[in-house]
């Protein structure tokens, strides 16, 4: 039988397929190295550990980063890990004024006015906003390196919808919380000029500044958003892929293992979470189309940015990442992690929010004997892994109002010392000697007497 030729498109197709199922194969044994990792092997080409990396070791760690904290992306996680590195190396973390909460008065656009006055100049901002880029600049330090975090748009748009149902007018619309409904007819429980309707709705370009309901069939419109975001951010993680992630992180922020470690935060428990079919898939996609473009995009980015270090390289350093995390686990929770409702958590102040409904949201508890063969150093790590971003933020900004002070109340110590050294430098007043060729005042002379002698004595003398 005769082999019938492909056309050229046919072959171009084919291409294409034999592509995708390879940066899909690639994918999947990176993402789950842990339980494949002996498929890894042959990509290790001589990679370096964590601790004597060749390059990282001859750059300073970079300091001043803009964390452009999104909502249901695992972004409290990478908050913890900021504010963590802030306070291991002494940086200043801005922080939202009182009246705005924990966040930059979200949902307006980010203001510098915003920022608490203690903790200005800051090396690092990582709480919610909405992106106001202007704004960020005249802020923060010129050479700042800016990354977010995004997450795969129906997954995200789920955890919203069970998250916030009591706080969005347009899911509590919906009858019996069905996620179905909305998706069915959003436009029928949808109101876009509503103060909360951007967690209805393309959060994700809302978060970055953009209009949410700007029609995703502009094709313009979206791939000038996509180049200004490309343009801004250096990094824009992808929380599916948050292992990886964070390795690519560390290379562009030249930041050791220590600098990377984490527990998640902020979590549902698994009977909170609403499985999804395909349709559902489909139609939160089309929904969102905005935020489907971003993440489909820089989901694509991100891999070539693993590939640029080495998909073994990534591989070996996720493996290396998580054989720490256990050891930190070990240390921390005597070798049992004690995850659990946020009201069954003893100490109240490691309790996370919890939302009104019926989602419930998990947190950690320390057990009694932490401070047994730990130092204070690490007694203290364990409840930073673990705090709360609420608590968490208060606690930084006490920590940095009192080291404010004290730099304030040091500097007019210092300036009163100075005016006083001026003060004692300055030339005294010295009385000059009498003029010899002067009259003396004798007993019963007038100044006019004394005025007639000196003409007498000098005769070229005038008044």
């Amino acid at each position: 039988m005769a082999v019938v030729p492909l056309k050229p498109n046919e072959m171009i197709q084919k291409k294409i397929f034999l592509l995708i199922i390879v940066i899909t194969t690639v994918s999947v044994l990176v993402h789950h190295g842990n339980l494949v990792s002996w498929t890894m092997d042959a990509f290790y080409f001589g990679c370096s550990s964590f601790p004597s990396h060749p390059v990282l070791d001859q750059k300073p760690k970079h300091t001043n980063v803009a964390f452009l904290k999104t909502h249901k992306t695992a972004s409290s996680t990478m908050q913890n890990l900021f504010f963590r590195f802030a306070e291991r190396h002494n940086l200043t973390v801005a922080l939202p004024i009182q009246s705005c909460s924990h966040q930059f008065c979200y949902p307006n656009s980010f203001n510098t006015h915003f920022v608490h006055p203690h903790t200005i100049p800051p090396n690092i901002i990582a709480s919610h906003m909405r992106f106001n880029i202007k704004e960020l600049r005249r802020l923060m330090p010129n050479d700042t390196i800016y990354i977010t975090i995004l997450r795969e748009p129906s997954f995200m748009f789920e955890s919203a919808f069970n998250y916030y149902f009591n706080y969005c007018h347009s899911f509590r619309r919906v009858p019996n919380r069905s996620l179905e409904a909305f998706l069915a007819d959003p436009w029928r429980y949808y109101q876009p000029d509503e103060k909360d309707s951007m967690i209805a709705r393309n959060n994700l370009a809302f978060d970055f500044g953009k209009d949410k309901d700007h029609p995703a069939t502009d094709v313009k419109f979206v791939q000038d958003y996509l180049a200004e975001v490309e343009q801004t951010f250096s990094l824009v993680m992808i929380a599916d892929y948050f292992d990886e992630s964070l390795v690519v992180l560390r290379h562009l922020l030249s930041w050791d293992l220590d600098d990377i470690l984490y527990l998640k935060l902020n979590m549902r428990k698994e009977d909170s979470k609403q499985k999804l079919t395909p349709d559902l898939v489909s139609k939160i996609r089309a929904w969102n189309a905005l935020d489907t473009y971003l993440y489909d995009y820089f989901n694509a980015s991100l891999w070539h940015q693993i590939a640029a270090l080495g998909l073994g390289c990534v591989a070996k350093e996720i493996r290396e990442l998580r054989q720490a995390q256990e050891r930190l686990m070990r240390s921390c929770f005597n070798g049992q992690v004690q995850l659990r409702s946020s009201m069954q958590i003893k100490n109240k102040n490691l309790r996370p929010w919890q939302p009104r409904g019926t989602v419930d949201i998990m947190g950690y508890d320390l057990p009694g004997n932490i401070s047994h063969g730990l130092s204070s150093h690490a007694q203290e790590l364990c409840l930073k892994l673990v705090i709360p971003e609420i608590r968490y933020s208060r606690l930084l900004l006490h920590s940095q109002s009192m080291r404010y002070y004290h730099r304030h109340q040091l500097r007019t110590t210092q300036q009163t010392a100075t005016v006083q050294k001026v003060r004692s430098l300055q030339v005294k007043h010295v009385e000059l000697p009498p003029d010899p060729t002067a009259p003396t005042a004798q007993k019963g002379s007038t100044p006019q007497k004394m005025h007639d002698e000196t003409q007498s004595r000098n005769p070229n003398l005038t008044t």
